[in-house]
């Protein structure tokens, strides 16, 4: 699927009205644009965009630590060998009702995009001190549960390629934190996302759809010691995604990892080669629902209610999922097993009938233990293509904390021998 994101008009009365960054020169010809915030929490986006312009193509841009930024408009700036030294916090402006209005189309899921960046060559620090505070308890407060169309996403990396993003954090985002939709050679290192409603009582989720770490149309991304605490999934590995490595990561309730919104459009879905290792599944909030998943939709047009899908029919994609591995789980309390299933979008009519064909995972080294669960695992594929090479190695989990070691599962829509390791009803 393609997107597109209206661009953003440059209005050279944006400039005139504020003071400029502080341009300074290195040698080579290199620039280096400071961003001073003006406080009050008057518009940011002016100065910051023509930081970017100024210094955005072969230079350097600086946000200081202890700089608060107020960002109260969207904006897409586009750079090439850019060096960002992200100290300061971005802050999104209060204004629930502007970015429902103004924030960018995302057609995907039908979501919104209010931070995008795009270009080549982009080396972000952020120092452990810098990142994005998406304001996302107004949203969480004012949905109370029920997400509503319109939500922002705070970061969004839109067409890029060879991006390093180190040290960074991303706080209460509105809707999904990190967003890589069309991007090519990206490392991550040392990322912490949190999304913590202060205001939900407990044991219910109002943070929902606040996913940590999401990729789409992407090739070879790194991701390497995650933090996650928030209710949907840790991270989520979506259509068209190849060479996504994963390594060192906690996710704090939540939906655990996610390979997902498989086959919801009819176009190419296709996930390869994935590795998702060293792994803490933790519960919080009783919202700690899957440990390590694969999900597809149904191979039909299916009637759909919700935003999500248009309040159209949704489903029938086609593709492979294959060379996956999830390993070196340790899971505290977690509803689910590892398990897969291909009938998301089911009306209860379409059963078995996904078009995605998936080969060749494995569930490795799972520890600890369910949540008043007593099984190990669980697959249900698709009688048009039935799934084959499932592996659950070395899988062993509780019942409750001091429960006994769960046995067996269940298998449906399986090639002949299509799982091991897994014995149960259809194994």
């Amino acid at each position: 699927m393609l997107f597109s994101l209206i661009p953003v008009l440059l209005c050279s009365q944006f400039f005139g009205a504020f003071a400029n960054p502080i341009i300074q020169s290195h040698g080579h010809g290199r620039k280096s644009c400071t961003v001073l915030a003006k406080g009050k929490n008057k518009d940011d986006v002016p100065n910051i965009l023509k930081a970017f312009k100024e210094c955005g193509n072969g230079g350097t841009v600086v946000f200081p630590q202890h700089e608060s930024y107020w960002i109260a408009q969207r904006f897409n700036p586009v750079v090439k060998d850019v060096t960002i030294e992200w100290r300061g916090q971005w802050t999104f402006s209060d204004n629930l009702s502007y970015w429902r209005n103004h924030s960018y189309t995302v057609p995907f899921q039908n979501h919104r995009a209010g931070f995008a960046l795009s270009g080549d060559g982009i080396r972000i620090d952020g120092y452990g001190t810098g990142g994005i505070h998406g304001n996302g308890d107004l949203w969480y407060s004012d949905e109370a549960g029920t997400t509503r169309e319109g939500r922002p996403m705070p970061l969004v990396f839109w067409n890029v390629s060879d991006v390093q993003v180190k040290n960074f954090f991303v706080k209460d985002p509105q809707l999904w934190a990190v967003n890589i939709m069309n991007g090519t050679n990206m490392e991550f290192e040392n990322i912490l996302v949190n999304a913590t409603s202060t205001k939900a009582p407990w044991g219910t989720n109002w943070v929902g759809n606040t996913d940590g770490f999401d990729t789409m149309d992407a090739n070879n991304i790194s991701l390497t010691n995650f933090y996650y605490q928030g209710g949907d999934d840790c991270i989520a590995i979506k259509p068209r995604s190849y060479n996504i490595h994963v390594r060192n990561a906690t996710c704090h309730g939540g939906n655990g990892m996610a390979i997902g919104s498989l086959g919801q459009y009819l176009e190419d879905n296709s996930v390869v080669n994935v590795t998702i290792d060293d792994v803490k599944i933790l519960r919080y909030n009783e919202d700690m629902h899957n440990s390590a998943y694969i999900k597809t939709w149904v191979g039909a047009l299916v009637p759909q209610k919700g935003y999500e899908s248009e309040y159209k029919p949704r489903g029938g994609g086609w593709g492979i999922v294959s060379n996956i591995t999830f390993s070196n789980f340790w899971i505290q309390g977690a509803d689910a097993p590892p398990s897969i299933t291909q009938d998301n979008g089911n009306n209860g009519s379409f059963s078995g009938t996904s078009k995605m064909l998936i080969s060749d995972v494995r569930f490795v080294n799972f520890t600890g233990y369910l949540h008043n669960k007593n099984t190990m695992g669980g697959v249900s594929c698709s009688m048009a293509n039935p799934c084959f090479g499932i592996s659950y190695e070395n899988v062993h989990l509780k019942n409750g904390e001091n429960g006994t070691e769960n046995v067996g599962g269940s298998c449906k829509y399986i090639a002949e021998g299509g799982v091991h390791g897994l014995k149960g009803s259809g194994c």
